[in-house]
């Protein structure tokens, strides 16, 4: 929506021009939505990728060339995410380029489609959505800047794919009858979306339950096409990848938990998140009326936006960890609702300023606290973009290119150490874990219950994989207070034997980097890892 158009009411403005004012309706929106694709694309491309992305694009060309998910490469994501990813993994092989320049570019793709079909569905539903152009802009503006160096992730992709869903429940809250084929199309996309991270299944429930509330008693199609699709996919996953129910869930719940942060920290690290949800409430209380002051289907969205934010936030602190990709659901639906809000109410305000003062106040303090907190997490991002040297992902691939190295591994808990580089500088990565959470998730057990879980031998496991694949280079992450290598050196002789032909190269940002001396591994010839001798037991 224009600007001008909400101010008509109220602000009489001169007649322009039909070109004049396509201009201002469409070729200035999408000039700037062109803009920031280009600058998103950019950053996106020049620094490293986020380290999950880089991982599971890595999961994904490895299970193209025929490792297997969950047995060869541990990963307790459901497969979804992995095959998602495997279409730009493909096309990067078959151009011989690397995976972020297509991939960058792929996830655009899916959250501006998704972008452009929620501003189709809401075209006129009140004037606020009149033209899809602008609705189109700002919500593409949104999901392309919100994510920062997440962009990608699979709650990117999750609420990505939401937010169509959320734009029919808004209809149907609103009584509208929506048409069976974009009901059927909407509800696989969300089911497929929430498939992508289960645990957002409650966020996906709370607006049904707003609805069910005010009345909407009848069992409409894109839910019930949404759980069909669900759990048609997690049949196709117990028939083509029982490993995921065999392997992945029973790790994942043995050990995740080392990593968990307990509730207060975890809202006290989201209050940005929790001021904006409290924000975004108290401003429907107070003006509520006004925001279905034109047409009553404002109302309703906002009430479904922040009743999804809601059931996300909770999903946030059931999951107990502290990591910003966790917050994106809910903070994407609150910045929307903060400019729904703004767009609906503050141009068309008919009671006393005074008394929409306060309110305009903390709408303003939510919108200043998030801005805030996205160029905090942008400026990185940014800043290693325009010089790529400055991350420390870019200066091991320098040394790994300059050592010729075909192995590497690190002891780390952060993937970042692992991935991008293993992609970048273009060696093989000498483990089945992506890095060392598996190994904290053990030492967590071991000191919960007094003993090691025997079923999931991670410290083994390592060891032997260290071994096998004989890395050229080594790093050592001396910042996380957990001496990985001292504890493989205590739990296997072999790992022990083999760390001695290792000799400390460089130091720097509180990493050792060593490299292997002599012919093998514990005298041993050193061999090419693969996939055989990784997973073995």
């Amino acid at each position: 929506m224009h600007i001008a158009d909400v101010l008509n009411d109220r602000m009489p403005t001169p007649n322009l021009p039909s070109w004049l004012r396509r201009v201002q309706r469409h070729v200035l929106p999408l000039g700037l939505l062109a803009l920031v694709l280009t600058l998103v694309m950019a950053t996106a491309m020049r620094s490293p990728l986020k380290d999950d992305v880089a991982w599971l694009l890595y999961v994904a060309r490895s299970w193209l060339a025929g490792q297997r998910l969950y047995e060869d490469l541990i990963e307790v994501n459901p497969p979804l995410i992995i095959w998602i990813y495997a279409a730009p993994s493909a096309v990067a092989g078959w151009l011989g380029v690397a995976p972020k320049l297509i991939a960058a570019p792929f996830f655009a793709t899916l959250v501006l489609g998704s972008a452009w079909w929620s501003a189709c569905l809401l075209r006129g539903r009140g004037p606020l959505f009149v033209d899809r152009v602008p609705v189109f802009t700002a919500i593409g503006l949104i999901m392309l800047v919100l994510p920062g160096v997440e962009f990608g992730q699979r709650e990117h992709l999750m609420t990505a794919a939401m937010l169509p869903f959320l734009c029919l429940t808004a209809r149907w809250l609103d009584g509208e009858a929506v048409p069976r084929p974009v009901s059927l199309a909407a509800g696989v996309v969300a089911g497929l979306g929430c498939a992508l991270k289960p645990t957002y299944a409650l966020a996906f429930l709370v607006p049904e339950v707003i609805g069910w509330l005010a009345g909407r008693r009848v069992l409409r199609t894109a839910p019930v096409v949404a759980g069909i699709a669900a759990l048609s996919y997690v049949a196709l996953v117990a028939l083509v990848c029982p490993a995921f129910f065999e392997r992945a869930i029973p790790l994942a719940l043995a050990l995740y938990g080392g990593t968990d942060v307990p509730p207060l920290a975890l809202l006290m690290n989201a209050r940005v998140l929790v001021f904006g949800l409290a924000v975004v409430w108290a401003l429907w209380l107070v003006s509520r009326h006004l925001l279905s002051a034109r047409t009553s289907f404002t109302g309703r969205l906002y009430l479904i936006l922040i009743a999804f934010a809601a059931g996300a936030c909770c999903v946030y602190v059931i999951q107990g960890k502290d990591w910003f990709y966790h917050q994106l659901p809910a903070t994407t639906a609150i910045v929307l609702a903060l400019l729904l809000w703004a767009a609906e109410v503050l141009p068309r305000a008919t009671m006393p300023m005074r008394r929409l003062a306060p309110a305009t106040v903390l709408a303003a303090c939510a919108a200043l606290a998030f801005a805030q907190a996205n160029v905090d997490r942008l400026r990185p991002w940014i800043e290693e973009a325009v010089d790529p040297d400055l991350s420390t992902e870019t200066r091991l691939v320098k040394i790994l290119k300059h050592e010729k190295a075909k192995t590497y591994i690190a002891f780390t808990e952060w993937i970042g150490l692992g991935f991008p580089v293993v992609d970048d500088a273009g060696v093989v990565w000498a483990s089945r874990f992506d890095s060392m959470w598996a190994l904290r998730g053990e030492l967590w057990r071991t000191r919960r219950d007094g003993r090691a879980p025997a079923e999931w031998p991670i410290r083994r496991w390592i060891a032997r994989d260290f071994v096998a694949g004989c890395p050229d280079i080594a790093v050592v992450d001396t910042r996380e207070g957990i001496n990985w290598v001292g504890v493989l050196v205590a739990s296997d002789t072999a790992f022990a034997r083999a760390w001695m032909n290792y000799t400390e190269i460089a130091r720097f940002n509180g990493l050792r980097v060593l490299k292997r001396e002599g012919p093998g591994c514990a005298g041993l010839p050193s061999r090419r890892v693969t996939a055989s001798a990784i997973s073995a037991p």
